[in-house]
């Protein structure tokens, strides 16, 4: 009995050793980072047409009939219909005031409004399918944002300059403390897309408008721990 309780004892102090060993092996971690400027291939428009009228029901139905318009116009033009999708409907009264403060407010009328989002992509289309939007009756466009489909693929190249970016981190960190760096331990990726472009503007304006695409930079971040050691003496 002896020799088990003295044999159990050993083994538990070598665990414990060996996992303080593992929790005290000192690291040094850092951030990579590196970018990839590329043009745009992608582009989604947001618009729609609002109407008023005196009842719900003359304001649902003029819209609908001004939406069918402009979804028919963009499927014309040569748009798929997977590309075009309803992003929002609303139907509200509107009301002013009452004539005494503690008068309740009077409805005056309904506004309803449909939206749609277009995606676009050929972005040399652009200009265009803004001309056929606000030809066909649109009478709200508020923005433009352009994007890169295969992103993620293109990154590839910044992975690698990321990591040498973290490997360049760690030995100046590992030289000013006078050890060396060992091998990578752990690494996490954090990417973060660039600023999309957003430009609202105005329906009465958007006919013809110069669209500039730009480009879009895609920045990817790694987080990477190296193990530290002493130096041969």
């Amino acid at each position: 009995m002896r020799v088990r309780t003295a044999l159990a004892a050993t083994l538990i102090a070598a665990m414990a050793s060996t996992a303080s060993a593992q929790t005290l092996q000192p690291t040094v971690s850092v951030t990579g980072e590196a970018s990839i400027s590329v043009p745009p291939d992608l582009a989604q428009i947001d618009s729609g047409v609002t109407t008023e009228a005196k009842t719900a029901r003359e304001a649902s139905e003029a819209n609908n009939k001004a939406m069918a318009g402009v979804l028919q116009a963009l499927k014309n033009s040569g748009l798929a219909e997977k590309d075009i999708q309803t992003s929002r409907l609303s139907l509200s009264p509107q009301s002013v005031p009452g004539r005494n403060p503690n008068a309740p407010f009077q409805i005056t009328g309904y506004r309803a409004s449909n939206r749609v989002t277009v995606t676009i992509r050929d972005i040399a289309k652009v200009a265009d399918t803004i001309d056929v939007l606000v030809g066909a009756g649109a009478n709200e466009i508020s923005g433009i944002s352009f994007a890169v489909s295969k992103a993620s693929k293109l990154l590839d190249d910044a992975r690698s300059e990321a990591i040498a970016d973290a490997r360049r981190k760690a030995e100046i960190y590992a030289k000013a403390a006078n050890i060396s760096l060992g091998a990578p331990v752990s690494i996490s990726e954090e990417t973060t897309p660039g600023p999309v472009p957003y430009r609202k503007m105005a329906a009465g304006m958007a006919a013809s408008a110069p669209v500039a695409q730009g480009e879009e930079t895609l920045r990817v971040s790694v987080s990477v721990s190296y193990e530290l050691k002493q130096k041969a003496q």
